[in-house]
């Protein structure tokens, strides 16, 4: 049965509903939504979770979105959170293919956004989500008017030598291991090894309480990948390290990324977003991977960009919704 969990410095969003979705390859996937806690409703902000992420790790940004007068649509993507399995270790975070996201996605638009929630449809993506979304922008389904993604997976600096841990997945994956972990893998969750010299944030009260909620949704905070979850991922940053890329989505995007990133690679991603033809990058200095959970400093500076970027705000209104010309400057 699907539930939200609640630790005392996590509490759950009061007057959320939470719903089971199926995608049209049979698996359920668990989701939430909100309406905002303003009078006047600005549309609807789609969360596009991380690797490893789940809903409970994004209650204090649901909050925040919906004090600033956005409904919220939170769901765990196929494999990790409390969302369906495709392998018997539930803390292994697996995905056959990266398009299988592609159907996540439109499950929850089909199911929740466009029957349910209020327009426009605007989505917030973090690291692999960013990927996700941005391949969407450019193929032309992604369901959103405007998209701001943070420390988005264009390159991963956790991998020493990218070319051959590359060559190595698909090796390993066409010899029928793509379901086993990578090597040296382990069901260990990244959110919850100790704080000192963590790759994740700066902030030790929102990491210890990231932590906790990873540790109360246990399998749900899935530890290290599939052989086959790496061989997609570089699949999918090598098509979108093509130059030509940037060029040819047209949604409005605002890139926000970490300046101090251990994860994933911020000149990669100032070297994309150097080519959108309707966005811009904002590169916050002392943040590491995690911008959402950092410390209150350098959560405002990025609230601040966002204000600025998402509809209802003055910058954005000069823009125009659909102005190819936005950009952001920071």
């Amino acid at each position: 049965m699907l539930t939200l969990r609640s630790t005392p410095d996590n509490p759950v969003p009061l007057g959320g509903a939470l719903k089971a979705v199926r995608t049209e390859d049979g698996i359920e996937l668990r989701a939430a939504h909100w309406r905002p806690t303003t009078r006047m409703v600005k549309g609807t902000v789609c969360l596009l979770q991380g690797r490893a992420e789940f809903i409970e790790k994004y209650y204090e940004t649901i909050a925040d979105l919906r004090g600033r007068g956005f409904a919220v649509v939170a769901f765990d993507w196929r494999g990790q959170g409390e969302s369906q399995r495709q392998v018997d270790d539930p803390h292994r975070g697996h995905v056959a293919h990266f398009d299988d996201y592609r159907r996540d996605l439109k499950a929850i638009e089909d199911t929740i956004l466009n029957p349910l929630m209020p327009h426009p449809h605007l989505g917030l993506a973090h690291s692999m989500g960013g990927a996700v979304a941005l391949t969407g922008a450019l193929d032309g389904w992604l369901p959103f008017r405007r998209l701001v993604t943070v420390a988005p997976m264009l390159s991963i600096r956790m991998v020493r030598w990218p070319a051959g841990a590359a060559l190595l997945a698909r090796v390993l994956q066409a010899l029928g291991r793509g379901r086993h972990y990578v090597p040296f893998g382990s069901a260990v969750s990244i959110a919850t090894k100790p704080y000192p010299n963590n790759r994740l944030c700066r902030d030790p009260k929102r990491y210890a309480r990231n932590a906790a909620a990873a540790r109360d949704v246990g399998a749900g905070a899935v530890g290290d990948p599939s052989i086959a979850w790496l061989a997609g991922a570089f699949r999918a940053m090598r098509r979108l390290a093509d130059p030509s890329v940037p060029g040819r989505i047209g949604v409005p995007t605002l890139i926000v990324a970490a300046g101090a990133d251990p994860v994933c690679g911020t000149r990669t991603a100032e070297r994309f977003a150097r080519g959108l033809r309707a966005g811009h990058i904002l590169v916050l200095p002392d943040a590491r991977h995690e911008i959402l959970s950092e410390r209150d400093g350098i959560r405002e500076d990025f609230w601040a960009a966002f204000d600025a970027f998402m509809p209802g705000s003055e910058a954005a209104e000069r823009a125009g919704e659909g102005d190819r010309g936005l950009s952001l400057t920071g």
